[in-house]
């Protein structure tokens, strides 16, 4: 594991939101009412597409702690903001940012070395700022070629 450090840049974003637990996971449940409405959102920046996740203060990673998960695109502006939809604006930080390859059955292994062995390893801490996944171009669902971006929230160790 050997993620490049990147500063993000404040992006303003526009999707669908939905809290559950990682016992209870409902992604496939988000990103399917997204997808066909994906046309109605005008302003976008890019064919990106993020997969955010913004947890609760001090969170355990437990199979029943709800966090909270988005489905979204980064957008210019908040105007015309589609019925059903909301806003997020993620402010400048500071994040490791891996690449993985491959379907769904190794992510949750991969997160995994990330919070286990990389994070404890490294001169950073967890942020409290959200992690997300970048699902570019190469990004392709459950494909064992797809490629996508883990931004992980860091900051230097006091």
């Amino acid at each position: 594991m050997n993620p490049t450090i990147k500063t993000f840049s404040t992006t303003k974003f526009i999707g669908k939101t939905l809290s559950f637990t990682y016992a209870d996971y409902r992604a496939f449940e988000l990103w399917s009412s997204f997808m066909p409405r994906l046309k109605e959102i005008k302003n976008t920046i890019g064919s990106e597409l993020y997969n955010i996740q913004i947890n609760p203060e001090n969170f355990d990673f437990q199979p029943n702690t709800p966090f909270t998960k988005w489905a979204a695109v980064a957008v210019s502006t908040f105007e015309n903001i589609p019925v059903g939809m909301e806003s997020l604006e993620i402010q400048e930080g500071l994040y490791a940012v891996f690449n993985y390859k491959g379907d769904q059955s190794n992510v949750a292994a991969f997160f995994n070395s990330i919070y286990t062995e990389w994070l404890p390893s490294s001169n950073y801490e967890l942020g409290n700022h959200p992690q997300f996944e970048v699902l570019g171009e190469k990004y392709k669902n459950n494909d064992p070629n797809s490629e996508e971006e883990i931004w992980i929230p860091i900051k230097l160790r006091n």
